[in-house]
């Protein structure tokens, strides 16, 4: 007889329903109940014959209705008996459904004296006998010789069993003699299952045929014979598969009922992320996408759009992990779902799209609310005709400048929205005013300092003449405004290798001059005026200079170099000249000088594969933070080009790069004829990118969450100001946000990015993207809405995990 799995079944100490009497638990075997007929005690009762005790019953199993006489019942020449085998007899596989015995029957014969043959409910004393019945029940053995199925683990008992009360208004019936006790019907619930009506009686009380019942247990004073011992009650794990159904097995035996079927992740269920990119450029690529829906979900970054900026910021600079927030924060930590965005102030905007507006309110400057701080933008609700404004963030009232006032449509909208870039779009700039600038003082315009080793690899190997030769073509591409001739931007030059180089370009001199620092314990910075110049009027100075610096340290035979006094005169150069910059450093070896920020070599292959391989991927000195923490504060962005043919400690070098908002490039085993065409591809993109400097950033929400985690190219001196020294196309900030209250479904959530930066043109200006999310108590709004792009970025860069594997244990992150 195969024997099949577990269905799911309810708690074992838990009464089931339309269960007269069963108990809510497992108790201790009654030994001292007599079988009899079910609910009725005063009924005729055949007295056991000598020598035959009480038995024990698998709980859940149909109890007997009498004592068995002594003697065996045969089931094709195999002894069956109830009750465990014989020690040293071996069980035997039952072999095929057995006919009915003709031999005598193996229970005392009832008394014809009519009486039911079920209980009836509205007894109490019969409830009360049937739940003592059941709770001395104990498992046993399957059957006469009955192997276990290889599916079934030991341990693991068959599912349990029970009989079926018959309905109370049903007809009842008496057992005739010398028929059998009817097996177990199957049943779903499996314990203390209503017992069914025998398969062997009839309506009108004429016995019929019955398959004997495998699962009865023999009672004391029975002929020993197979069968397997008496299973315990640790019900084990559910296992797949259908309910074991006694009478199933049997031919023409009732039907078995199913048992629920575990579902299976279809494979062919699973998006193919090509096919679903493919899918979004055939549906979205090429149209207009109007971004005048709050909450409304973007094309993917993958497709080619156009985008027309209807009051909500371009996905360019602002995607969402989710566009529709949880409304609360218990909802959201069952959603699993980061709340964040992911900002790129500075994004390119194709040539097909409306660049930003730029409003001037002049002295005056940006309209703010008198509460938040937050800038004027659609979000903004005018009210008592016109004269006042609600703040979209914090709902303050404020009222309307003199010079800003409009009268109100007939939808109380503004006569001059279309005509007012803070009313009706979602991104545009403001001119800052003199509050907003570094000591009130206007910026002055950005300069970039070319830092170039001229140590004997770099002279040698044609470096220096490959950067030299390069810089004379770029000069000409400095990033300026779209109105402007010609850039802005100064320039300067550095040379170094255990000491440092300043050169006068000053355009009224007819050839270079060179100021040699030695003392790079204290660095300072030997001139100013002629240090940074404008590259259009010193061009024939600085074409010079070009020229003569691979020939002038053409026989060097220093190998040693510096690297944290170059910095920090890169720096002092620009807080001397009270302007931002960049820095763009060409480096190739380990700074061993002596000097501040010399590095060891720490390359150690032991390290690998241990918990102390983490320690160098972290700086090896502070000095290197304390810097980038000056630059930031003086403006100063930090661009790399890291030449190396050996170990060169990114980890340090590359510390200052990161918190100023620069790039870092590594080229390894570089050589000038086979690998010039990335590194000239870098250095003209990195140059001729718009940049902002010495920016500022924070992110205003509306009331119910605020942002808490920023991560980036970053820094940041307190809990909401993100500082950067400068920002340029390919820098994006991640902010995370968390629930502070219940957000409103009407209102929805709003974000408010503001970047107060200096431009190329040395104007101090503020940047202002603004979007709006919808809000929604279903999770199914929440999973609907999800950007996969944004997931990924925050998962692969927003959470940090730079700083995660340099601070846990290998063990744990694997």
């Amino acid at each position: 007889m195969s024997q099949q799995g577990y269905v799911a079944a309810p708690p074992y100490s838990q009464a089931q329903p339309g269960i007269g009497g069963c108990s809510a638990g497992f108790g201790p075997p009654n030994s001292s109940l007599h079988y009899g007929h079910y609910g009725d005690p005063n009924s005729s009762y055949s007295a056991p014959q000598p020598g035959v005790s009480k038995s024990t019953v698998p709980f859940g199993s149909s109890a007997p209705v009498g004592p068995p006489p002594p003697g065996t019942h045969q089931f094709s020449q195999t002894n069956f008996q109830n009750g465990p085998s014989t020690p040293g007899q071996q069980p035997h596989r039952f072999q095929g459904p057995p006919p009915p015995s003709n031999t005598g029957s193996s229970y005392p014969p009832y008394s014809h004296q009519s009486q039911p043959a079920y209980p009836n409910t509205a007894s109490t004393s019969s409830a009360t006998q049937l739940a003592n019945q059941l709770n001395s029940m104990q498992i046993n053995s399957y059957g006469p010789g009955t192997a276990p199925s290889p599916r079934m683990s030991s341990g693991h008992p068959a599912s349990l069993q029970g009989p079926q009360l018959m309905p109370p208004t049903q007809q009842q019936m008496s057992l005739p003699p010398g028929s059998q006790v009817p097996p177990p019907a199957n049943t779903v619930n499996g314990l203390c299952a209503q017992p069914s009506l025998p398969p062997m009686a009839r309506q009108d009380g004429i016995p019929g045929p019955v398959p004997p019942n495998p699962n009865l247990q023999q009672l004391p004073g029975q002929p020993p014979g197979p069968g397997y011992h008496p299973q315990q009650a640790n019900y084990g794990t559910q296992m797949a598969g259908s309910q074991l159904s006694y009478p199933g097995a049997f031919p023409g035996g009732p039907a078995q009922l199913p048992g629920p079927q575990q579902k299976k992740l279809d494979p062919d269920s699973i998006p193919s992320p090509i096919q679903v990119i493919e899918n979004d450029k055939a549906s979205r690529g090429g149209q207009i996408y109007a971004t005048n829906t709050r909450g409304q979900v973007p094309p993917l970054v993958t497709t080619d759009c156009i985008i027309q900026d209807q009051g909500h910021a371009s996905p360019r600079y602002i995607r969402c992990t989710t566009y529709c927030f949880p409304s609360s924060s218990d909802m959201a930590k069952q959603a699993r779902i980061p709340l964040a965005a992911v900002i790129q102030p500075f994004a390119i905007v194709p040539p097909n799209e409306t660049p930003l507006y730029v409003v001037n309110h002049g002295e005056t400057g940006p309209i703010r609310c008198n509460r938040c701080k937050a800038y004027m933008c659609p979000f903004m609700q005018f009210i008592e005709g016109g004269r006042r404004y609600q703040c979209g963030f914090c709902s303050c009232v404020n009222d309307v400048p003199p010079f800003f006032f409009q009268h109100l449509d007939h939808i109380g909208r503004r006569v001059d929205h279309y005509e007012r870039p803070e009313l009706s779009l979602g991104s545009y700039e403001y001119v800052a005013t003199l509050d907003y600038c570094r000591n009130n003082k206007p910026p002055k315009p950005p300069a970039y300092i070319f830092m170039i080793d001229v140590s004997y690899r770099n002279i040698n190997s044609g470096l220096v003449k490959l950067i030299c030769d390069e810089l004379k073509t770029l000069l000409d591409k400095l990033p300026r405004e779209e109105q402007e001739e010609s850039s802005a931007i100064r320039v300067g030059f550095v040379t170094y290798n255990k000491v440092l180089h300043f050169f006068n370009v000053k355009s009224s001199l007819a050839q270079p001059q060179m100021m040699v620092v030695s003392d790079v314990g204290e660095v300072f910075v030997p001139l100013l005026d002629g240090f940074l110049v404008n590259f259009q009027e010193s061009r024939s100075v600085v074409i010079n200079l070009l020229d003569q610096i691979p020939e002038m340290f053409a026989d060097t035979n220093e190998s040693e170099t510096i690297f944290a006094p170059v910095i920090q005169a890169g720096m002092e150069a620009l807080k001397a000249a009270e302007c931002a910059g960049k820095l763009f450093i060409f480096h190739s070896s380990l700074p061993t000088a002596e000097a501040p920020g010399k590095l060891r070599n720490r390359d150690d292959k032991k390290l690998l594969n241990t918990d102390k391989e983490k320690t160098l991927f972290q700086p090896q000195v502070n000095s290197y933070e304390a810097l980038a923490r000056d630059c930031v504060a003086n403006g100063c962005c930090v661009n790399l080009f890291l030449f190396p043919n050996q170990y060169v400690d990114v980890a340090s070098v590359g510390l200052v790069t990161m918190y100023t908002g620069g790039t870092l490039y590594k080229y390894n085993n570089f050589q000038v004829s086979l690998s010039d065409s990335n590194f000239l591809s870098d250095l003209r993109k990195d140059i001729e990118k718009t940049t902002g400097f010495d920016a500022i950033m924070r992110v205003r929400t509306s009331t119910g969450f605020r942002a808490t985690d920023f991560f980036g190219a970053i820094y940041m001196n307190n809990t909401t100001d993100v500082e950067m020294a400068a920002v340029d196309c390919d820098k994006a900030v991640t902010v995370e946000f968390k629930h502070d209250d219940k957000l409103n479904e009407d209102s929805g959530a709003l974000i408010q990015c503001a970047v107060l930066y200096t431009s190329i043109s040395g104007q101090r200006r503020l940047r202002i993207h603004n979007i709006g999310l919808n809000c929604s108590s279903q999770l199914a709004d929440v999973y609907k809405t999800c950007e996969t792009d944004a997931l990924i970025n925050f998962f692969a860069n927003g959470k940090s995990w730079f700083v995660t594997c340099c601070s846990e244990p290998e063990k744990l992150l694997k």
